[in-house]
């Protein structure tokens, strides 16, 4: 009986593929072009969007011109984005606003396109050339429109590329610090500090900071060590100053300490090896 069930549902399934295949065919086949433009756009409808593109893609000269013509390519821009294939409907959407410069949706096409740089962000561990480009694009949005609704939408991804990008910079001062090149780790967690006062994060970056700065005196040659080890104080200070009431502050605070103990050390070793000469 179960195979039986399992014949009947596998040659249901082929009698409707069959009869899919002939429609489409009926279809690519004719050349009424309203009749093709009605079927695109059923299948658009339907979430056939690969079948519906190529419809669209067919009926880009015929129509080109008239009045269907706009809402054609807005169709077929919109295609590719459901089809995940976000190159291809930035550019479509990029070439709706040339073409449609006035249209009602000049704006809403003008964030897709923004938004599909946004989509295109890939892993932390790649280049962020597509979540840079998603941020500026979002910022010139808001700026193009300042009263639009997407707005607050276009501010969140900006927020959100902007940490993915804090992240990646944060890796890779962990990465220099771990790694034992404290100079590079040194410069790369100031840069997160620099790059993103806002973050809740800044005070252990700062710390970073002092401490990279302190190893790198630390491991360094002896003519080298009071300049570098002055360096780590001069980072503490702007420490107190950013963060007074830091609960990092008296941590910071040692490796300054360590530093002008040092410096200390190394000039009284100085003065006696230059009184016995």
């Amino acid at each position: 009986m179960m195979r039986l069930f399992k014949l009947f549902l596998a040659s249901a399934f082929l009698l409707v593929l069959v009869s899919s295949c002939n429609k489409y065919n009926k279809v690519t086949k004719s050349k009424d072009y309203d009749y093709k433009l009605k079927m695109a756009d059923e299948y658009f409808s339907k979430g056939k969007y690969k079948i519906a593109q190529e419809l669209y893609e067919e009926l880009f000269p015929v129509f080109k011109g008239t009045i269907k013509f706009e809402e054609l390519y807005y169709k077929d821009a919109y295609c590719f984005y459901y089809m995940k294939s976000y190159a291809d409907a930035e550019n479509l959407f990029k070439g709706f606003l040339e073409v449609f410069p006035n249209s009602a949706k000049a704006e809403e096409v003008d964030y897709m396109r923004s938004y599909c740089f946004y989509r295109q962000s890939p892993k932390l561990e790649l280049e962020q050339v597509n979540t840079i480009k998603a941020m500026g694009m979002m910022q010139t949005f808001i700026n193009t429109h300042p009263g639009s609704e997407r707005n607050k939408e276009a501010t969140e991804i900006i927020d959100k590329c902007r940490a993915k990008l804090e992240m990646k910079e944060h890796r890779a001062a962990e990465l220099y610090y771990n790694m034992g090149q404290y100079r590079a780790a040194a410069i790369a967690f100031t840069n997160l500090t620099n790059n993103y006062p806002e973050s809740l994060k800044g005070e252990e970056y700062k710390l970073k900071t002092v401490k990279a700065y302190y190893k790198f005196a630390k491991m360094s040659y002896e003519d080298k060590q009071i300049e570098r080890y002055e360096k780590v104080i001069t980072e503490y200070q702007d420490f107190t100053d950013r963060y007074p009431e830091s609960k990092l502050l008296k941590e910071a605070e040692s490796f300054s300490n360590l530093s002008i103990n040092n410096i200390k050390a190394i000039k009284y070793e100085q003065t006696q090896t230059a009184a016995k000469r």
